[in-house]
C-alpha cells in the first residue's frame, strides 16, 4: 500500500496528523505532546452550533478563566502545586502550575451566544454558529 492511498480521507489534515503521530512512534516522540496541548481538548460542530470539551480534573469551575475573542477561544487556570512534607516522589505525572491555551475556531465568535457548563472536570463549552456562517440550502430552478 502507498503511503498516498493510506493516508487519503475527508479531513485533508488528516493525513499531516497521522503521518506526524506515525514518525513520532517510529523515531520515540511522543505522539500526544506533539498533537495536542494541555488541557486535552475535543471541538466538534454541527449546522448550529460548535462544541468544545476540555478535561480539566481536579478544578473548580471558579479557578476556570474562559475568554472569547473574535475567532478565538482562550482557556488558562492555575492547578495547584501539591507539597507533602518529607515526600520522596516516584512518580510526578499530572500536570501542576499555570497554563493557557487559545483556540482558533472555524468562525468569529459573538460572545454573547457561548454558553459553559462544568460537570465531573469536564468543561463543555457550546458556541452558535453566527446566521451568515450557518449552511444554507439553495433552490435549485429549471
Amino acid at each position: 500500500m502507498s503511503l498516498l492511498t493510506t493516508y487519503t480521507g475527508s479531513d485533508p489534515f488528516s493525513a499531516v496528523r497521522r503521518l506526524q503521530s506515525d514518525m513520532n512512534q517510529i523515531f520515540g516522540g511522543s505522539t500526544r505532546s506533539a498533537v495536542t496541548g494541555f488541557p486535552p481538548v475535543n471541538i466538534y460542530q454541527n449546522e448550529d452550533a460548535l462544541l468544545l470539551t476540555a478535561e480539566l480534573p481536579g478544578l473548580d469551575k471558579k479557578d476556570i478563566d474562559l475568554t472569547v475573542q473574535d475567532d478565538c477561544i482562550t482557556l488558562s487556570a492555575n492547578i495547584a502545586q501539591e507539597e507533602l512534607e518529607d515526600a520522596i516522589w516516584h512518580r510526578r505525572e499530572r500536570r501542576r502550575g499555570k497554563f493557557s491555551r487559545t483556540i482558533e475556531l472555524p468562525f468569529r465568535v459573538d460572545s454573547e451566544k457561548v454558553e459553559a457548563r462544568f460537570k465531573n472536570g469536564v468543561l463543555e463549552v457550546e458556541v452558535n454558529r453566527p446566521e451568515h456562517q450557518k449552511p444554507r440550502r439553495i433552490a435549485i430552478k429549471s
